[in-house]
């Protein structure tokens, strides 16, 4: 393979993985704790959506609770984006681990 050959394919490579960001923005997740009693949406460019928190999840004499049930919450969309996230990219690099990709 010559230089403008591996060239080439450096930019198709470079719009592919701009076209997969910018389907992973749009694309969208729903982390979930306590049996949905807690619910975080993010995009799988890591911002979040919305967050949705059940009445009955609200004590205000137990607020270390509902902070551990939003966190579960958002761990669990985090995870999903991984997920999402790698099965795109990996469709893009042939499974290679490039540095720096997600």
């Amino acid at each position: 393979m010559n230089q403008a050959q591996l060239l080439a394919q450096v930019r198709k490579m470079q719009t592919e993985m701009a076209k997969a960001q910018e389907e992973l923005a749009s694309t969208f997740v729903t982390g979930v704790a306590a049996g949905e009693t807690v619910t975080v949406e993010m995009s799988c460019d890591h911002r979040v959506k919305s967050i949705s928190i059940a009445k009955d999840a609200v004590d205000p004499d137990d607020v270390e609770t509902l902070e551990d049930l939003v966190t579960v919450a958002v761990n669990d969309a985090l995870k999903k984006i991984e997920e999402i996230s790698s099965k795109r990219m990996s469709s893009l690099t042939g499974g290679m681990r490039i540095p720096g990709m997600m």
